[in-house]
């Protein structure tokens, strides 16, 4: 087996006093995965050996000292540290903080240098991570920054894709962030991760409105009419499928969301609040718009359940086994659209000839 035969898909190993490191081998434990993707995950065989010790699990992995020592169809873990990492499962600790970054870093930077493929990582904790080096809310702003694109947080299902136009903003600020040019934009890689990565030709998408029953024409707030209504009309005319506002009470207890391939909700809550309920457990968080693929599972570090081998990983498993769909996706629609545009230019060679 060789690298073009297996998919690299690179784990970064989140807070280890969580379910992270938990859900990440108890998704190997299964030696059919091996078939589908070669795991590279950055953090510590001896960090690992104490989780696989206290969970009394049944798995072997290969310890690695540098990127290019990855052994196809193997478990890999590559060395970020040498020191010992003090685990007490559950605690909240600025220490395990910093070795989730490590991770974090040296897996970023090994898929910019496509050393690994895709990129799925384990929880974090939002607080403990931060430092003088590093001050991101989240996986999605630091991305942001790492990679190239515009980064948006899309919460994937098999019945149901969840994008948003604010993410991580405090309810009083989201209106002043809700532009004409952040609607397009958003939109727009919303629009563009669904014919390249999911491979739907016509995606048809319906956007949430801001407020309660989309500003019941300006009796509860203008931005509806004033802001999203004239843009998202716009959009419509230049020939995307978009539609809305909705009121977002109603939408998917309705069921409407089923009639579309990707719901747009205006912040955070309106849009996670619903998936999380009809997906929770097997829905993934897909970093969509950027040059490289990242997904994560769709719950937290869980402290309190860690260390109890009791994690469901089935989110984690989604999570690989999406980010291996949309990289494989990706080399199709890159053939597709290079096939059609050596075509077209061999048709005008032709005709002027």
């Amino acid at each position: 087996m060789n690298k073009h035969e297996n998919i690299f898909v690179g784990i970064s190993i989140g807070d280890l006093n969580g379910i992270g490191s938990e859900v990440v081998l108890k998704t190997f434990e299964d030696s059919r995965m091996l078939e589908f993707c070669t795991p590279v995950i950055f953090a510590s065989v001896k960090a690992l050996s104490f989780v696989k010790k206290a969970l009394e699990m049944e798995i072997s992995f290969q310890g690695i000292d540098h990127i290019n020592q990855i052994i196809p169809g193997k478990i890999n873990v590559l060395n970020v540290w040498k020191e010992s990492v003090d685990i007490k499962f559950g605690e909240e600790d600025p220490v395990i903080g910093a070795f989730a970054i490590k991770s974090l870093e040296a897996a970023v930077k090994a898929l910019k240098e496509k050393k690994i493929d895709v990129l799925v990582t384990a929880p974090i904790n939002k607080h403990n991570i931060q430092s003088e080096t590093f001050k991101f809310p989240g996986h999605t702003d630091y991305l942001a920054q790492e990679l190239e694109g515009e980064s948006l947080m899309f919460m994937v299902a098999e019945t149901l894709k969840v994008g948003l136009l604010t993410d991580h903003v405090a309810i009083k600020d989201i209106a002043k962030h809700i532009t004409k040019q952040r609607i397009e934009k958003k939109i727009d890689i919303i629009y563009n991760a669904l014919k390249q990565d999911f491979g739907i030709t016509v995606p048809k998408i319906a956007v949430l409105g801001i407020n309660p029953h989309s500003g019941d024409n300006g009796v509860i707030g203008d931005e509806d009419d004033k802001v999203l209504r004239p843009t998202l009309e716009k959009i419509y005319k230049a020939g995307k499928m978009v539609y809305g506002p909705y009121a977002a009470d109603s939408f998917f207890g309705s069921g409407n969301y089923k009639n579309f391939d990707a719901i747009v909700a205006a912040y955070h809550d309106q849009g996670l609040i619903p998936f999380k309920t009809l997906s929770f457990g097997t829905g993934v968080n897909y970093t969509a718009g950027l040059n490289r693929v990242r997904t994560s599972p769709d719950h937290g570090t869980a402290y309190d359940i860690a260390g109890k081998n009791c994690a469901d990983f089935t989110s984690f498993k989604e999570a690989v086994f999406t980010a291996i769909s949309i990289f494989k996706k990706r080399k199709e629609y890159e053939q597709i659209t290079a096939n059609v545009l050596h075509v077209t230019v061999k048709k005008l060679s032709t005709k002027k000839s």
